[in-house]
């Protein structure tokens, strides 16, 4: 398959770049950063945002959502990552919306996907528990109790999990920390009794939550999918969170690139602009070439991710390590690039950074990736 958009993805992108650039420049996370809003982000442009479908992009036509796929997702994460808009679009949009597609029963589909497409509805993903990503060490006990089961333990960096209507968390069911049977999803009011959420605001002005459970009740329907076996489904839409992640990264790269080449051409030394020094248009030149085939890397893993969810494992790997050790390349130069002014708050390249760092440990970093690949492989 060419490694290139088609013409309906096109329009999408345009049409969320407009939207994007128009209504949440990197002026407006900063806003949100220096008055300490307690949302962290636009409950209005996520309104809009639902009003142009794009918060139903993944959601089945049936449920009012528009039925698109991983492609699609990645067009809208990409310009998302251009101006560092926050939005629970990964999320709730993303993370959310594909769990409750494919593993939800009719009455949990009927009941939140709707809601979920019309922007009515918040929902976050509570995996991890330590500061690395390590879905099959979750711990969380998820205890039989009468007609469902109790839930006990801690959740960490859970994204949008302050704003949450609900969340979708994973439990231990059965098996030890490591072991990939004995996992199993469920549905949790945030309100319930014996949960408690605390906001954490991450280094890059984002959100994130750290929730408790603490013998939190829940019945047999709320659970999203078999029970002792949520690790295929949880695989799958992980998966799909890394695509759409990488090319959050690939459309902050891009930017930080854009914006790095604009400032060689502006700014002098010697009595010309830096940008005619040659071994600074080599390393823009090398990282122009990097970003790329970031980019056809990614959109690879997207379309493998539309094509069979099944064996797009490696290509989403590779995606995912090259587009954090791109992005981090990005930022470093344009930090290096723009000299001392880079490392002032009041020049916007060091949000790129801040970001960059964030999205490179979100849903595992290089390092994890590449030991999965070389899992895969057999190595």
């Amino acid at each position: 398959m060419p490694l290139l958009l088609t013409e309906e993805q096109s329009m999408l992108r345009d049409s969320a770049r407009g939207l994007i650039s128009d209504h949440a420049p990197v002026a407006h996370l900063r806003k949100l950063r220096d008055s300490r809003d307690e949302t962290g982000f636009s409950r209005e442009l996520w309104a809009t945002f639902a009003e142009m479908g794009f918060a139903g992009l993944l959601v089945p036509e049936e449920h009012g959502g528009s039925g698109l796929g991983a492609v699609e997702a990645g067009v809208v994460m990409e310009e998302i990552g251009r101006t560092l808009m926050p939005s629970p679009f990964l999320a709730t949009a993303v993370l959310s919306a594909a769990a409750l597609t494919r593993a939800g029963s009719a009455a949990q589909k009927s009941e939140y996907l709707p809601k979920i497409a019309s922007g009515a509805l918040l929902a976050a993903l509570a995996l991890d528990e330590g500061a690395k990503h390590r879905p099959l060490h979750t711990a969380l006990q998820a205890a039989r109790s009468g007609n469902g089961f109790k839930l006990n333990g801690a959740k960490a960096m859970v994204v949008d999990g302050h704003v949450a209507d609900l969340l979708l968390v994973v439990a231990r069911s059965a098996g030890a920390p490591g072991e990939r049977d004995g996992l199993t999803l469920f549905l949790v009011d945030p309100k319930a009794k014996g949960v408690a959420i605390e906001r954490t605001i991450m280094v890059d002005a984002h959100n994130a939550a750290r929730i408790s459970f603490d013998a939190v009740e829940v019945t047999a329907d709320h659970v999203l999918g078999d029970v002792d076996g949520g690790a295929n489904v949880l695989n799958a839409v992980l998966d799909l969170g890394r695509g759409a992640v990488a090319s959050e990264m690939v459309g902050l790269s891009e930017e930080v690139f854009g914006r790095t080449v604009a400032y060689l051409k502006e700014r002098k030394q010697f009595g010309k602009a830096i940008g005619e020094f040659q071994a600074l248009q080599h390393r823009a030149a090398h990282l122009y070439i990097e970003i790329e085939i970031t980019r056809a890397a990614v959109l690879k893993a997207l379309q493998a991710l539309d094509a069979d969810p099944a064996k797009a494992a490696a290509a989403v790997a590779v995606a995912k390590a090259r587009a954090g050790a791109t992005a981090t390349l990005a930022v470093q130069e344009g930090v290096q690039m723009h000299g001392g002014m880079g490392m002032t708050d009041q020049f916007d390249i060091g949000f790129f950074m801040k970001r960059a760092r964030v999205c490179e440990e979100l849903l595992g970093d290089a390092n994890y990736h590449a030991a999965q690949l070389a899992q895969l492989r057999g190595y």
